[in-house]
């Protein structure tokens, strides 16, 4: 279906519509509107937070945890590094 063919009915608590029905007047919006584009923006939000999880194959995040577990390995950039700055503490 294309448009606004759709339905989705349902059914709330008196002053639950009345709350709608005045917020959408506050917005110069029909109450369906007003709960349409509502409900539109909340399936949004959590379909964009259900979304930011990443998913990887089971080895790759294996690897991971294993590379975390080991103690860290210089190599020689990092070694370069802290020589430079050794010297240059010392130099101060």
């Amino acid at each position: 279906m294309s448009g606004a063919a759709a339905r989705f009915e349902f059914r709330i608590r008196p002053e639950a519509k009345e709350r709608i029905e005045y917020a959408a007047s506050l917005v110069h919006q029909t109450a369906s509107d007003f709960a349409r584009t509502a409900a539109e923006d909340r399936a949004e939000q959590v379909l964009r937070e259900h979304s930011l999880a990443t998913t990887v194959p089971a080895a790759f995040f294996d690897s991971l945890l294993n590379a975390l577990d080991e103690p860290p390995r210089p190599n020689a950039a990092l070694r370069a590094a802290a020589r430079r700055a050794r010297d240059e503490v010392r130099q101060r």
